[in-house]
């Protein structure tokens, strides 16, 4: 039996972010999504394959792309080519921002920008429906689904650090009628303009994204890892939630909580108390080290966290904010002149240090990671970055991150015991930790702004 490309090209590779896309672009229902042995969602095969390589053409990270369709840079120039400005960190923008919505800020994860514009564009009949995650789903706690209406739609205005895809609802998608808005991160977001690119109809069932600025896609096993961490046991966890907002505190002192659903008791568990869930990899998607797009850059408008001064103490929460496109600019001036938005322009070197982490990530540690998987032999798709020689101390700081999320999958198999699982991970954290901060204590002794204030110093 013929093996599809997607899955012998970048599932076998484990390149594979399960966004779905395959399933709906496959010509004879080859595929299926599911669950992966390490908890996240990717294509199955299910039927005999005409093997004719239309899955792998919406593939975020297919490695032998078209060359019309070969970066985000090529993409951007099709679908944003209106723009005003053009960055290589933040991609095509016509304007960076920080603020929230008045009306939707406490009861989303940020500062509810997503849900404000969402609501603008089903009121303004911009768009007929949205699709976005909900909780539910079969074998699952959070799938896509469609909001045709505001009540649905508020359903949705939380963060899910959960692998969903949209398989779910593409399958409906040339069924419904009118136009859909869809939310994703950067690789769902450039899955789906790569499949507007293939099939032109896409683009006008197709009118507006609203991109999440990710931190990578997290494994089932991270919800597993936090609710044991609480209390409640992998096999009794119901209503998990990612983002429980401590409004008397800083934007990032937020919790996880979940219920048993045997006793339907809440248990609540301090993310801090936790370590650092982000910078070290654990139970991320081996495909997101394979990502250069920081900040969503397919998308009509781009959402994350205001991670900087004076916006992160502020536990109520901010988001920040880049608009790409003539109709996410009109919502948002519309909506300061409403009084519905609170919104200040950002310096676009201040929205950089607000994902610094990221950006220092995906970027600079980013030919490090293709030069190994290379020698290694594995299939990596195009990138924009330079392959350019990395400091030793860098390599190590990616060498261990690599280390690190390859054996959480591991650990967290082997035991589902928060404890054992902490006992048998401390001694490559510990090490992680330390070669980080030698990496971070170099790059801030040779940045400008150091070199800078040393020379003022010895003047005066």
């Amino acid at each position: 039996m013929n093996i599809p490309k997607v899955i012998d090209l970048v599932v076998n590779n484990d390149l594979c972010i399960g966004c779905g896309l395959c399933t709906y672009k496959c010509s004879n229902d080859t595929l299926k999504m599911n669950w992966s042995e390490n908890g996240l969602l990717v294509p199955t095969q299910i039927n005999d394959c005409l093997n004719d390589g239309d899955c792998l053409t919406v593939c975020p990270f297919n490695p032998f792309p078209d060359e019309k369709v070969k970066t985000e840079n090529e993409l951007s120039d099709i679908f944003l080519s209106e723009t005003t400005q053009k960055s290589k960190e933040i991609g095509r923008f016509n304007a960076i921002y920080t603020g929230y919505s008045k009306k939707y800020r406490l009861t989303s994860s940020s500062g509810g920008i997503g849900t404000y514009i969402l609501d603008e564009l089903l009121k303004n009949n911009i768009v007929d429906h949205v699709f976005s995650v909900k909780e539910g789903g079969e074998n699952s706690f959070y799938q896509y689904s469609i909001s045709s209406n505001r009540q649905e739609l508020l359903k949705t205005s939380k963060t899910r650090y959960f692998p969903v895809t949209l398989s779910n609802v593409f399958a409906e998608i040339d069924k419904i009628d009118g136009r859909v808005a869809i939310v994703g991160v950067g690789c769902f977001i450039k899955a789906i303009r790569l499949a507007q690119e293939s099939d032109h109809s896409l683009k006008i069932k197709i009118p507006f994204l609203v991109g999440i600025i990710c931190g990578g896609v997290k494994s089932s096993f991270f919800t597993e890892y936090l609710a044991e961490s609480s209390g409640i046991k992998v096999n009794s966890i119901t209503k998990p939630e990612y983002r429980i907002k401590n409004h008397e505190s800083t934007a990032g002192d937020y919790s996880f909580g979940c219920k048993d659903k045997k006793t339907d008791k809440k248990s609540e568990i301090r993310m801090k108390t936790v370590g650092d869930m982000w910078g070290t990899g654990m139970f991320k998607a081996n495909a997101c080290d394979f990502c250069d797009d920081v900040t969503t850059e397919l998308a009509d408008i781009s959402l994350g966290d205001a991670w900087m001064s004076p916006y992160m103490f502020d536990g109520k929460g901010t988001n920040v904010i880049v608009s790409r496109s003539n109709t996410s600019e009109k919502l948002i001036n519309n909506g300061i002149e409403k009084g519905e938005l609170f919104i200040e322009n950002l310096d676009k070197e201040k929205f950089i240090f607000s994902q610094k982490g990221s950006f220092n990530h995906r970027q600079l540690g980013l030919p490090y990671r293709i030069k190994k998987a290379q020698i290694n032999k594995l299939l990596v798709p195009p990138k924009r970055v330079e392959i350019t020689r990395t400091s030793i101390d860098l390599k190590l700081v990616q060498f261990f991150r690599m280390k690190v999320r390859a054996k959480s999958f591991k650990a967290w198999k082997k035991s589902k015991n928060a404890v054992q699982f902490n006992q048998e991970m401390s001694l490559i954290l510990f090490v992680l930790k330390k070669v980080t901060k030698i990496n971070h204590y170099k790059r801030t002794i040779l940045s400008k702004d150091f070199i800078k204030a040393i020379k003022r110093k010895l003047k005066n």
